[in-house]
């Protein structure tokens, strides 16, 4: 299968059996023949109601399947520009996918403006049809959308901007982010080029010199290419504040909590909770500093494990053979769910140059599959990545036989799953008797250390990008400028816990979440993931195999009612109210206390 200590290469023959191979070139065609042919039906369609309400049901179910296949294409391609970015071929081959994409976005043009000025009424109706009852909240969605959208012609002149456009932004971003290499300055004096997306794993080092040389060399590398990195972010979120100003939308955080599927009173309350509950989260980051003689830490130092004893860099099989284990005793369906991942090569892990950073999760409706791709470099975070990862894959999968439009869940409760994860990652590897009590201090100290990133550093990112969209707001935003920002943002939300001087200014354009063009604020839905899948995990515990079955009624849920509604149905809970997100995180306490008494016993070393 492929799963040795080099990692695992994707296997995607499944999607295409070769990159533009005539199967491909064939699906290619015909994909673009049916999109053109949709676009033209839809534009001679009058808007919705009782007499044109059987053309529309033909156009949508037309629309589900074509967009079916063309999200299959993107996936495939997708994984193939992050696996191997240094191949031209498939960053142009995304670049014509994307004038595909744009095209079919006129048909939403067209749905739009059919769904915009309906009578109630009649829009009930037509949702009750037996063929697109299964898909009435992603209906009821696009009815929403269609009330914040310009005129018809506008909406398609803005899908095709966006190619050479908008996005091309984001594209720059990750071209030139790929390509940039740093000066490692190794502690005994060697010096080596390595490719960025080693930067992140040598930041996390155990051995904290070996942290320090890798985050000055990253930027060092990061500061050459500031000015283009400044450009593309004015860039981006200056296209969205004209379009926002053109549909109607009043505030730049609206689109965003649609996407999220949440509304401003729930994102209001959950910060509400955080921002008056930042001391557990500080206090495990002060924990960590003394045991390393300091009073706070170094931002970049904050996903970084203490130097434990037995602490130990993974390879490949060790690392998979730790998220195989503890998911199988843990929740067996899932263990077995990633044996088969991995025998059928869904997963892209090895390290090695010409990979794009980060690490995602995407997928074919049109084969219901999905696909895991991350660079293994053999930190216990990556690790918890893998696991994190195969939560999405998880989620999706128990959705695959749902119709594709139901599929589509918002990623508030999509980082839901992912976070949960990692709790059952966390729960294996401490009900295992063949981890020893060092290394389980080692896991207390990742899970504690995601905690503090997930309240922390996501408060940190949202707090910058709300400030910097105010600042957008009024004019471009300079570089020092930007630098002023993120440092305010760190040092009001890590408080005392951050050492004097230990901010990163330039982390607005090393961090790739904020060069999304599909996604603003892509940040606080991690924060609300995390502490709903704490609270899922509560009850996990208290229920034992007996709310598996919940939980993943939960997740079939997702696609089909708001994060509100799908928490209030599922749990009978109020998201809307601060009480609910400070359970999660009083819920901290237990865990932090044993960490204090096992560094206070003795039982690891630093």
């Amino acid at each position: 299968m492929n799963n040795d200590s080099n990692g695992v290469q994707l296997d995607l023959t499944s999607y295409f059996p070769a990159f533009n191979g005539p199967e491909m070139t064939a699906f290619k065609k015909k994909l673009s023949a049916d999109i053109a042919a949709l676009q033209k039906k839809a534009a001679k369609a009058a808007p919705l109601s009782a007499k044109t309400a059987a053309v529309w049901e033909k156009l949508i179910l037309a629309a589900e399947e074509t967009e079916t296949r063309l999200g299959h294409i993107v996936a495939y391609l997708h994984c193939l520009e992050a696996a191997h970015s240094d191949r031209e071929e498939y960053s142009a081959e995304m670049a014509r996918l994307s004038s595909l994409y744009a095209e079919y976005s006129k048909f939403g043009v067209d749905l739009l403006r059919a769904f915009k000025d309906v009578p109630e009424k009649v829009f009930a109706a037509f949702i009750k049809r037996d063929a697109l009852k299964e898909i009435a909240h992603s209906l009821k969605r696009t009815r929403e959308a269609a009330r914040r959208t310009m005129t018809p012609a506008e909406e398609k002149l803005a899908a095709d901007l966006s190619v050479d456009g908008f996005q091309s932004w984001e594209r720059l971003y990750n071209k030139i982010s790929s390509k940039l290499t740093f000066e490692m300055r190794w502690p005994d004096g060697k010096k080596e080029t390595l490719p960025i997306s080693r930067w992140r794993a040598l930041m996390s080092d155990p051995d904290r010199n070996v942290g320090r040389a890798a985050f000055e060399g990253g930027n060092r590398a990061w500061a050459t290419i500031e000015d283009p990195c400044a450009a593309a972010l004015n860039a981006l979120a200056g296209t969205r504040l004209a379009l926002y100003k053109r549909r109607g939308i009043k505030h730049f955080l609206d689109q965003s909590l649609f996407g999220a599927g949440i509304k401003r009173s729930t994102l209001d309350a959950m910060y509400t909770a955080v921002l008056r509950n930042l001391e557990p989260a500080r206090e495990i980051l002060r924990v960590k500093a003394a045991a390393l003689g300091k009073k706070g830490i170094s931002f970049y130092e904050r996903e970084a494990p203490l130097p434990l004893k037995d602490s130990k860099k993974y390879t490949w099989s060790e690392g998979s053979a730790k998220v195989e284990g503890a998911f199988s005793r843990v929740y067996p369906a899932l263990g077995d769910y990633y044996r088969d991942f991995l025998a059928k090569r869904r997963l892209e892990s090895e390290a090695r140059g010409g990979k794009r950073p980060g690490a995602f999760c995407i997928g074919s409706n049109l084969k219901k599959q999905q696909n895991v791709y991350m660079t293994f470099n053999g930190a216990l975070g990556d690790v918890n990545t893998l696991a994190h990862e195969m939560g999405h894959a998880w989620h999706s999968h128990l959705l695959k036989e749902m119709r594709p439009w139901a599929t589509d869940y918002p990623m508030t409760l999509a980082e839901t799953a992912s976070i949960f994860g990692e709790h059952l990652l966390a729960e294996g590897i401490q009900g295992d008797p063949g981890v020893s009590p060092a290394q389980k201090l080692i896991m207390l100290d990742e899970y504690l250390t995601g905690a503090a990133v997930t309240i922390l550093d996501i408060t940190v990112r949202f707090r910058f990008e709300n400030a910097f969209y105010e600042e957008r707001e009024k004019g471009e935003v300079s570089v020092a400028r930007l630098k002023e920002l993120m440092v305010a943002a760190q040092k009001e939300v890590f408080g005392d816990a951050l050492e004097p001087g230990g901010e990163d200014p330039l982390f607005w354009a090393s961090k790739l979440h904020f060069y999304m063009a599909g996604v603003s604020f892509y940040n606080y839905p991690y924060t609300f993931g995390f502490l709903m899948a704490a609270t899922l995990f509560t009850r996990f515990k208290a229920e034992g195999a007996a709310f598996l079955p919940k939980y993943e009624a939960f997740l079939r849920l997702t696609g089909s009612d708001t994060a509100e509604g799908v928490v209030r149905r599922s749990l009978g809970a109020d998201i809307g109210k601060p009480e609910f997100w400070e359970t999660a995180i009083h819920g901290l306490a237990g865990q932090l206390a044993r960490y204090k008494a096992l560094l206070a016993d003795g039982k690891a070393a630093v």
